[in-house]
């Protein structure tokens, strides 16, 4: 019933009274399952009844783009013009130049890109630049060229459009060279150390069509390729060579880094080794390898790397057996991409490296640079306050919102459909509508008190994933009650208090796991508030005494709750009350940090940084900085996220091990 209620009061705002039908609910979630079959007939079947819903412009989108390859432009135009202004049309309008992009019907991309608000998928990007490189030739900007570039190396796959881009810049012969074979080349070698051979494949279609097949042979065993080549002469041999050695790299990295040192290596160019040498340095670093470093010392040029084999030297230099190694730290970070060296990451390391370094001269850049990133905000911001002796509190709330700025958001339509998408249980689409409304929906986007009104509107109807993040965006307010909302507080602060856990640390947790959503459920999955795998779930009601538990009852808010709540205290335990291994094992499992805390004894900051998972390396970092705000929230004073970091290191010989019964 409160779901319904939820509804008709959203149907109302929206479309008023009359037209808040939520019979028709049923045929919307209908539709939205038919486009996801791919059920054409079935979409065109219902679309008629779906007129007038206030999902409308959703159920007209699924059953248009269903069947786009076949239809007309002026089909495209009508649905153009009857939602104007909408998610749905600037939607649709992607896919539709995605699609004149694919048939080369240039004219009538050129007259549609124009309209495109969104502007946020790279391979329209990229024939909208291709388009512009054939109109203006040798006076089109070279920054079209860098766009290009950039999109095509950041593409996971083999794309049309950026590939498309990449091989006309290429091949230009018309004006000043802006792209050239090595870009190709270096696609090709991202590609393969990402273990995507078709883009890979695909850059080298480009470049030396004639080595596709030695391509398919290396790709597929590059140990044997390796050996059965023994002279290397032309630029494309030898970079099929390196394409081999950053092949095996990933399988077997002792023999490529034999093969390079003592039979490859002399026949490549210094280029080509370092950035060979910069694969394995990576591979050796996220495997949390001691011979990470001796492999980056083979590099003569760190320039030749890049950003992200740069990220792994300064990680394997924080982790260093010996202690940090400072000026390798340094050494890395300097040699980063401007826009890497702006991260908060890179600039906090980079200040604590100046420190450790000691006088006057770096002392003062490293407080200038920690006073850059300095706040609340996140974890190396809040890292930046303790480093130079400021209290991490809670920033002070922002005016309250007035009654005109409170009815706007109510009567957004775009707002009020999103919502309603979310509630009826269509997450995603509301998601993006909601993203948009709140982002392009109006030139310049929303300001800052419209975004606080707009989070305001998600928090009131307890849409918490898009409350927080849309609150997230405002740059100078900091409304602490939206960004870090405490809902079920009873229930949480009462259970944790029950099994002496912290409830900052659980809200923390929460947060980061499921954004207080009570349905998410995770493609592996996890289901929750605190997104308990099922087989996780029998192995903690059994140890907590909860009888006749099945996964079926995850869905039940306090068993969500308890059962995630006794999981966490049961893995704080076992890693001796370390909050950043015990977050690091919810995520990833206790198995892979019993590994990961084995080395040198280092601050924990250092230690998280070296996560070899991305995804728990960030999962980490942003429990801890939650637990922090949250601990200052419900404490009123402020806090240290240094202090609650501590340190990592091995087990201490004196404490038992493990009884290995954590799944």
């Amino acid at each position: 019933m409160k779901l319904l209620r939820i509804l008709t009061l959203i149907a109302v705002s929206v479309v008023g009274p009359a037209q808040a039908q939520p019979k028709g609910d049923d045929l919307i979630v209908e539709m939205n399952q038919a486009y996801r079959q791919g059920n054409r007939p079935k979409l065109a079947q219902l679309l008629p009844q779906a007129r007038g819903h206030v999902l409308e412009p959703w159920a007209a989108y699924w059953e248009l783009k269903s069947r786009l390859d076949t239809a007309g432009a002026q089909e495209v135009q009508d649905f153009f013009a009857r939602y104007p202004g909408t998610y749905q049309e600037d939607r649709l309008r992607n896919d539709w130049l995605l699609l004149l992009g694919q048939r080369r019907d240039w004219t009538n991309f050129e007259a549609e890109y124009p309209k495109y608000r969104m502007n946020d998928d790279r391979e329209v990007r990229c024939y909208a630049l291709l388009v512009a490189h054939v109109r203006e030739g040798a006076a089109a900007p070279a920054t079209h060229a860098e766009e290009v570039r950039r999109n095509w190396f950041a593409q996971r796959d083999a794309d049309d459009g950026c590939t498309l881009a990449a091989s006309r810049l290429i091949g230009d012969t018309s004006g000043p060279k802006r792209m050239t074979v090595n870009d190709a080349w270096r696609k090709a070698r991202l590609a393969v150390e990402a273990n995507r051979p078709r883009a890979a494949a695909a850059a080298l279609e480009i470049v030396a069509p004639d080595s596709l097949p030695q391509f398919q042979e290396l790709n597929n065993s590059p140990g044997r390729y390796l050996t059965s080549r023994v002279v290397v002469a032309s630029k494309a041999r030898k970079e099929m060579m390196v394409l081999a050695l950053i092949k095996l790299a990933a399988t077997d990295p002792d023999n490529a880094a034999s093969q390079l040192d003592s039979k490859w290596g002399p026949q490549l160019t210094p280029e080509e080794r370092n950035w060979v040498w910069g694969v394995l340095g990576k591979q050796a670093a996220q495997r949390l390898g001691n011979n990470a470093l001796d492999h980056y010392a083979q590099v003569s040029r760190d320039q030749d790397l890049t950003d992200d084999m740069l990220a792994w030297k300064a990680r394997a230099a924080l982790r260093a057996a010996r202690g940090t190694q400072w000026p390798l730290v340094l050494q890395a970070i300097n040699a980063m991409s401007e826009e890497s060296r702006s991260d908060a990451t890179w600039v906090y390391w980079k200040a604590r490296a100046l420190l450790a370094q000691g006088g006057d001269t770096r002392r003062e850049e490293a407080r200038t640079l920690l006073q850059s990133i300095a706040s609340a905000r996140g974890y190396y911001e809040q890292l930046a306050l303790a480093q130079l002796g400021q209290p991490n509190a809670v920033p002070p709330r922002p005016a309250p919102l007035t009654a005109e700025e409170k009815e706007a958001a109510r009567l957004n339509a775009g707002l009020n459909r999103a919502a309603y998408a979310i509630a009826l249980g269509i997450r995603p689409e509301g998601v993006r509508e909601w993203n948009y409304s709140t982002n392009l929906a109006k030139p310049g986007g929303m300001s800052e008190r419209e975004l606080l009104a707009a989070a305001q509107f998600a928090c009131d109807r307890e849409v918490w994933d898009r409350c927080i993040n849309t609150s997230e965006r405002t740059k100078t307010e900091f409304d602490a009650d939206q960004r870090f909302p405490m809902p079920f507080r009873e229930s949480v602060v009462r259970r944790s208090r029950e099994i002496n856990l912290d409830p900052a640390y659980v809200y923390g947790l929460m947060r980061q796991e499921s954004r207080f959503v009570m349905d998410a459920r995770s493609h592996v999955g996890a289901s929750g508030l605190m997104q308990v795998m099922p087989a996780t779930a029998r192995w903690t009601a059994r140890r907590i005494g909860l009888t006749s538990f099945t996964p079926d009852q995850l869905s039940d808010r306090e068993t969500n709750i308890a059962i995630g709540t006794g999981y966490l205290k049961l893995v704080l335990d076992d890693f001796a009350g370390s909050m950043p291994l015990a977050a690091a094992a919810y995520n990833a499992g206790p198995g892979r940090p019993r590994n990961w805390r084995n080395g040198p004894v280092i601050e924990a900051a250092a230690w998280a940084e070296n996560v070899p998972f991305n995804e728990t390396r960030d999962y980490v970092k942003k429990v801890l900085a939650n637990t922090t705000v949250y601990a200052a929230i419900l404490t009123g004073r402020p806090q240290s996220l240094k202090e609650r970091l501590g340190r990592v290191g091995p087990r201490d010989a004196a404490q038992p091990e493990p009884n290995g019964e954590l799944p």
